[in-house]
């Protein structure tokens, strides 16, 4: 099944001064493993042969219309060096969704999947949405990670969502920001409708938690910071 067909969507560019969503998604997982390359290419259909490492974190923005509302996900893209490790965990606070990178050529990376989604527990709302996100589906041949098995990992950690992606052939490089705006408009909806707020899965920016106080009551009248 193919998981834009019951969305109603269409890609923005940078230049929409307002919306009525905005979410703060976090993109982490062990270093080479495409977080940055992934995060271009699904938020700007960019891609670049030449590997960079990324020192601290890199922000972008990815805008696009979900029904008859607009969303706005604030991009997180941050290193998987060791050593920065400290730096990375203070980024996790007020964030909405995390996406954990592997590579499906890197065991290792795979690996290290369970340690990433133990500290993100650990260190933010629990209730926080989780994608796991098996990367560089082009290295078929070169394959270490059964994707049964991440799908299995996935299950063992109630994950909210895993695909496997390809940033240098583009394959669900754009769905996955796509179903990630679906998801996180769904759990506002519930965040709206509920009592008891504490118990929403959706934590939202301090920045952003006033206009979505204003977005219940006039949808017309919410803007984000853009």
């Amino acid at each position: 099944m193919n998981e834009l067909d019951n969305i109603d969507f269409e890609i923005l560019g940078d230049d929409v001064a307002t919306c009525n969503f905005s979410f703060k998604i976090i993109i982490i997982g062990d270093q080479n493993v495409g977080k940055s390359s992934i995060t271009m290419r699904g938020a700007k259909n960019l891609f670049n042969e030449i590997y960079t490492p990324t020192v601290g974190f890199e922000f972008i923005t990815f805008n696009v219309r979900i029904n008859e509302q607009i969303v706005k996900l604030q991009i997180w893209d941050t290193c998987g060096q060791e050593r920065y490790r400290s730096l990375i965990s203070s980024f996790y606070r007020n964030s909405c969704l995390a996406i954990i990178v592997y590579s499906i050529d890197s065991q290792n990376s795979f690996e290290s999947v369970e340690d990433w989604i133990d500290e993100i527990k650990s260190q933010t709302n629990p209730n926080i949405k989780i994608f796991l996100i098996g990367n560089k589906v082009d290295l078929e041949g070169q394959r270490c990670v059964d994707k049964i098995i991440a799908v299995q990992i996935s299950k063992e950690h109630n994950l909210d969502f895993f695909m496997e992606t390809s940033a240098k052939t583009g394959e669900n490089a754009q769905k996955l920001f796509i179903v990630a705006a679906k998801i996180l408009v769904d759990e506002y909806r519930k965040y709206q409708n509920e009592s008891d707020r504490d118990k929403s899965s959706v934590t939202l920016t301090s920045e952003n938690k006033e206009e979505f106080e204003e977005t219940s009551k006039s949808s017309k009248k919410s803007k984000c910071s853009c």
